[in-house]
C-alpha cells in the first residue's frame, strides 16, 4: 500500500470515531526538511492524529509485537508504521530503518517514552523520561548527509475528552514478544480513544554543523543527552501550558 494512503486512512479513521483535534502553532511545522517527529504517547490514535494534524504521511516506529500479530501487522504497516526488531536488535533496527526512510525524503515519527505509558493508565499531562534513539537518529543522519537540512519537531498531544477501554490481558501479548518485561504482569492493556484533544507543535530543533561535529567527536554522548532533554522539556511545557 502506498505510504500516501496512510494520511487518507488516518483522516477516515478519526472521522469514523468522531475524534476532533485543535491544532496550535501550525506555523512551526517545517515545509521542507528531513524531519524526525517526537511526541508523547498514550493512545492508539496518536499516530493517525499526528498525520492528520501535520497534514503528511509519517513513518512511525512501533513495538516489535505489533509486527507479530497477523491482523495488527496489516493495520500498522498499512498506516505506514515500521515494526522494530526484538529487544536485542531494536536500536540497530530503528537506526537502520529510520535512516533509510529519511534518505527517501519521508518523515519519521517516534514516541520516545517507549512502551510504558501505553500499558499503564497515565494522566494526560504526565510525561515519562525519553529514550535517546530519536536524537541518535537525527544526529547520525545529519552527520552522514551534511548538505541535508535535518530537524526534530516536538509535538504535544493532550486529551481533553476521552474514553478508556481494557480489551487485552497484558500477559496475552507475551505470546508475540516474550522479551518485553512489561507484558509479564497481571492486568489489562488500556486503550485510550480520544473524543477531543489538543495538538500543540513546538519549535523545531535544527541540527546545526556544531551538533554534527560534536556528535562525531568526544561530545557525542553529551550532545545526544542534551538534545533528548531539550525535546522532553519542550513537550512537557506544551502539555502544561495548553488548555
Amino acid at each position: 500500500m502506498p505510504v500516501e494512503n496512510a494520511l487518507q486512512l488516518s483522516r477516515g479513521l478519526l472521522g469514523s470515531l468522531g475524534t476532533k483535534f485543535f491544532l496550535y502553532h501550525e506555523n512551526r511545522i517545517p515545509e521542507s526538511a528531513s524531519l524526525v517527529i517526537a511526541s508523547n504517547h498514550r493512545s492508539i490514535l496518536d499516530a493517525p492524529v499526528l498525520m492528520a494534524a501535520l497534514n503528511r504521511p509519517i513513518r512511525f516506529a512501533c513495538h516489535h509485537y505489533m509486527g507479530q500479530v497477523p491482523l495488527m501487522r496489516d493495520v500498522v504497516t498499512g498506516m505506514g508504521a515500521f515494526p522494530l526488531d526484538d529487544a536485542q536488535r531494536r536500536q540497530q533496527s530503528f537506526l537502520r530503518q529510520g535512516s533509510a526512510l529519511l534518505a527517501q525524503g519521508q518523515s519519521v515519527g517516534v514516541f520516545p517514552e517507549g512502551t510504558q505509558p501505553m500499558v499503564s493508565q497515565t494522566e494526560a499531562r504526565s510525561l515519562r523520561p525519553f529514550h535517546r534513539g530519536f536524537a541518535h537518529l537525527a544526529l547520525q543522519f545529519a552527520s552522514r548527509h551534511p548538505r541535508q537540512e535535518v530537524a526534530i519537531l516536538p509535538v504535544a498531544l493532550l486529551g481533553l475528552e476521552e474514553q478508556t477501554y481494557q480489551p487485552v490481558p497484558l500477559r496475552l501479548l507475551r505470546m508475540f514478544d516474550p522479551s518485553e518485561p512489561l507484558f509479564d504482569r497481571p492486568g489489562w492493556h488500556p486503550m485510550v480513544v480520544y473524543k477531543r484533544l489538543t495538538v500543540a507543535v513546538g519549535h523545531p530543533y535544527w541540527i546545526r554543523q556544531s551538533d554534527r561535529q560534536a556528535y562525531q567527536g568526544s561530545q557525542g554522548k553529551a550532545t545526544v543527552k542534551r538534545l533528548t532533554q531539550t525535546c522532553h522539556d519542550d513537550i512537557l511545557n506544551l502539555l502544561r501550558q495548553t488548555r
